[in-house]
C-alpha cells in the first residue's frame, strides 16, 4: 500500500534540512542557475540550493510537505509546486534546468523527461533504492545516463547514486 505522505508530514515540526551529500558536491562544482527538485518532500535539497543562489522549482504531491518547504524558504527563490508526478501533473520543461535532482523517488517513465529537461552542460544528481518495492536493478541508473558524462556513480548497500553531466 502506498504511503500517505500528507499524514507523514502532518505532525512534523522540526525537520532535518541537511541536504544530500551528493548535492553538496555538485553545488561546489556548478555556479547557480535553474534547478528542479523532484519529489522534494520537506525541501531539504531545494532549500539548500536556494540558499546558494539557485532558482529552484520544488515539486511534490504532499500539501503537508510543501507547507514545510514554504515555511523554511519564505525569503528564498523557491517556486513550490504541488503535483502528482505519477499522474503527469507536472511537465519537466525541455532544456529548462541547469540541475535536476531526484533523491529516493523512483518513477522510471520520468527518465526521458529528466534527461531532456537538463540543458547542455547541466547535471543530474540522484539516488535510488536497489531494494524494496520501488527499486532499480543494479546498473540500471548508470544505464539511464549512459550517453552522458558520469562524474560519480556508486552502488553501495541499498542505494545507487549518480552525478551525470549532459
Amino acid at each position: 500500500m502506498p504511503r500517505n505522505w500528507d499524514e507523514h508530514y502532518a505532525g512534523t515540526r522540526d525537520i532535518d534540512l541537511t541536504p544530500d551529500p551528493l548535492l553538496v558536491q555538485i553545488a561546489e562544482w556548478v555556479r547557480p542557475g535553474r534547478a528542479l527538485d523532484l519529489a522534494c518532500g520537506a525541501g531539504r535539497n531545494a532549500i539548500y540550493l536556494a540558499r546558494l543562489g539557485w532558482q529552484v522549482t520544488a515539486v511534490d504531491s504532499s500539501a503537508q510537505a510543501l507547507r514545510l518547504v514554504r515555511s523554511h524558504s519564505a525569503d528564498l527563490a523557491v517556486d513550490v509546486r504541488q503535483a502528482d508526478l505519477e499522474r503527469g501533473e507536472f511537465a519537466i520543461e525541455p532544456e529548462g534546468y541547469d540541475l535536476i535532482c531526484d533523491f529516493l523517488y523512483l518513477q522510471c517513465d520520468l527518465f526521458p523527461a529528466i534527461r531532456a529537461g537538463v540543458r547542455m552542460g547541466g547535471m543530474f544528481a540522484g539516488a535510488m533504492r536497489l531494494t524494496g518495492t520501488y527499486r532499480l536493478e543494479p546498473g540500471e541508473l548508470r544505464e539511464q545516463f549512459a550517453d552522458w558524462k558520469i562524474l560519480y556513480y556508486s552502488e553501495v548497500g541499498e542505494t545507487a547514486s549518480i552525478i551525470a553531466r549532459r
